[in-house]
């Protein structure tokens, strides 16, 4: 569309665009009316891209926005792409289900009556859902060719989006796509741009739109029943769970689910029923930093406390993500990091699956390479397989496929942001599925006179203190981005493409692994790193301080979605005291030298 004037792209819209009470036709209308092109270009110049998670991206009208238009676009496109790739397609045929966001019923309808225009067969969810429910439905019981899941995920109240799964179906894979799926669709999306159908009559009416939401519910629990421990029970004095869904879908959820172990939860009444508005949470994210306490933990812990609970329980609006707290006698309160559940259930899984007789010689667990290296050296000492592969459940689910394939067992996998994988059946995040599995362990512990907490303090003395500081620098221009990171791969000056820093807060960096240009210290002669290569920029350093026996991981990557530099730190020892005392030093030397915030204005939380 770059070469396409204003006027013509306005022109091309109000055209194409047939949507019910013409609501984004007669935006588009204003906006041209009051001259703003400004606003014009930022809607119609770029066309939103369908990625690996799909499409995602505010309310509005526009190319660069989500609106019915887009939605029936990308949906003749998925299903052109669908028809041609995955065998029996038709018949097969598509799951759908929708979150509670404004449009969100709207738009599964439509995607419903574009699958429909085609002859395909339509499973679509009645009611609201929570994620991963779709690609349960499309691999456990209805051998589906793809799903898709109409949710903004823990997006701020004006997004929305749409997510696609089990491209490659044939091959039993239920999992969020990858490449080259996603420039595949987007390829047939934009061959397939001219809206077919506008009316959704026939997702009422088609013998082929089926309703099987409550036989696929059922299926589910059942799944969840089998993550109970072969040994569980409630103890004899139950704990009390205060629970979150953050104006979402999980309320009812994963109060059935959790009712199946004994467990009973005392909901956060402001926050349980299903609110596209939000009210309370305006970033609705359990993991989100630069939201309100008062709007998240605050609402929750006061629950907890006037019911005189233990633990409260909090799943993101779509409940694909978890996260906990822990309330202590003396008034204290330990909210979990996503690096220290992950550590926790590994370490409860792994201690299951020891127990049962297995060999550990087939255990293997998976997380991203972001995350905390704490179940690294868990493996190391115990004797099972770790493997670490690129963030996203995409690229964890398929790691973990491909280790099944060699004949491991991969009950368990996750990421720093809160997304926990467990059992065989989904190779994707649930939060139902880690709420449930951490009141579970809860219970055990309950009955063994311990906490989460006292467990997680016993996982340290024995393979070391791990903690974690992951924050960004809000950077807009892409040009300073790529010169910081153009620095880093020659900081000294003399060997370009290989010369990176050398120290930093006192250490020696031991390690490079550079996942933008293919580069690994560590793997002479060829230098070729393990991992894939990522489409941003992505480094991930390795130091040591041998003196005080301490050690670093540093990965700093750009975001596939913000103008931000992430970065994702963590120190290692058998110290706390020192390891928490090392990583801000190493943070204000990374800003200061290695970043250079000053110098370029970066912003930094």
């Amino acid at each position: 569309m770059s070469t396409t004037s204003l006027e013509e792209l306005v022109d091309a819209w109000l055209r194409t665009d047939q949507a019910s009470l013409f609501l984004t036709r007669s935006e588009i209308q204003k906006l041209w009316e009051k001259s703003d092109t400004k606003e014009l270009e930022r809607r119609l110049r770029p066309r939103i891209e369908f990625g690996t998670a799909g499409l995602r991206g505010k309310m509005e009208a526009g190319w660069a926005r989500m609106n019915d238009l887009i939605i029936i676009q990308a949906s003749q496109g998925l299903c052109q792409y669908v028809l041609k790739e995955v065998k029996d397609a038709k018949s097969r045929g598509i799951v759908i289900g929708h979150d509670h966001r404004y449009n969100s019923e709207k738009w599964a309808q439509l995607t419903a009556a574009a699958f429909l225009e085609n002859g395909m067969k339509v499973y679509l969810f009645r009611g609201l859902v929570h994620t991963p429910l779709v690609p349960f439905g499309v691999k456990k019981k209805l051998n589906a060719a793809c799903g898709v899941m109409v949710t903004g995920d823990h997006n701020p109240k004006d997004d929305n989006g749409y997510k696609v799964s089990a491209i490659g179906a044939k091959n039993s894979n239920d999992l969020p796509i990858i490449a080259p799926h996603d420039k595949g669709i987007s390829s047939s999306i934009n061959a397939n741009l001219t809206p077919r159908t506008w009316s959704i009559d026939q997702v009422h009416s088609s013998a082929d739109c089926l309703d099987v939401t409550e036989q696929i519910k059922k299926a589910y629990f059942l799944e969840i029943e089998k993550l109970k421990h072969p040994h569980y029970s409630p103890s004899a004095e139950p704990l009390i769970f205060a629970n979150t869904s953050m104006h979402g879908v999980s309320h009812p959820i994963v109060t059935e689910a959790l009712n199946s172990f004994g467990v009973s939860v005392n909901p956060v009444k402001e926050q349980m029923l299903p609110d596209p508005e939000f009210p309370t949470v305006p970033f609705p994210n359990p993991e989100e930093k630069e939201s309100p306490r008062s709007s998240l933990q605050d609402l929750a812990i006061a629950q907890a406390k006037k019911c005189n609970g233990n633990y409260v329980l909090a799943q993101d609006p779509d409940s694909d993500r978890f996260s906990a707290c822990e309330l202590h006698p003396t008034d204290g309160v330990t909210t979990f990091t996503g690096d220290q559940l992950g550590t926790i259930f590994a370490a409860h899984v792994f201690e299951t699956y020891r127990d049962s007789g297995k060999p550990l010689s087939k255990l293997a667990i998976v997380a991203s390479t972001v995350s905390s290296k704490m179940v690294e050296a868990m493996a190391k000492r115990e004797g099972f397989k770790f493997v670490e592969c690129l963030t996203g459940f995409k690229y964890i689910g398929n790691t973990a496929l491909d280790l099944v394939q060699k004949g491991y067992e991969v009950p368990f996998g996750y990421e720093e942001a809160i997304g926990y994988m467990f059992g065989s059946e989904i190779r994707d995040k649930d939060g139902v599925a880690a709420s449930v599995v951490f009141a579970q362990l809860a219970e055990i512990l309950h009955g063994q006179g311990k906490t989460i907490r006292s467990y997680l303090e016993d996982l340290y003395q024995r393979y070391g203190y791990f903690k974690t500081s992951n924050s960004y620098f809000m950077c807009n221009d892409p040009q300073v981005i790529d010169a910081i990171f153009a620095r880093l791969r020659n900081y000294n000056g003399k060997s370009p493409g290989a010369d990176y820093p050398k120290k930093i807060a006192g250490l020696e960096i031991i390690s490079v692994v550079d996942l933008t240009t293919g580069y690994d210290s560590t793997n002479p002669p060829t230098y070729q790193p393990s991992l894939p290569l990522s489409s941003g920029h992505m480094i991930q350093f390795r130091g040591e301080q041998k003196s005080e026996g301490t050690k670093i991981v540093l990965t700093i990557r750009t975001s596939g979605t913000e103008p931000k530099i992430k970065y994702y730190l963590e120190g290692s020892g058998k110290d706390s005291r020192v390891v928490s005392e090392l990583l801000p030093r190493v943070v204000s030397e990374l800003g200061t030298d290695w970043m250079q915030a000053s110098t370029y204005k970066l912003g930094h939380p």
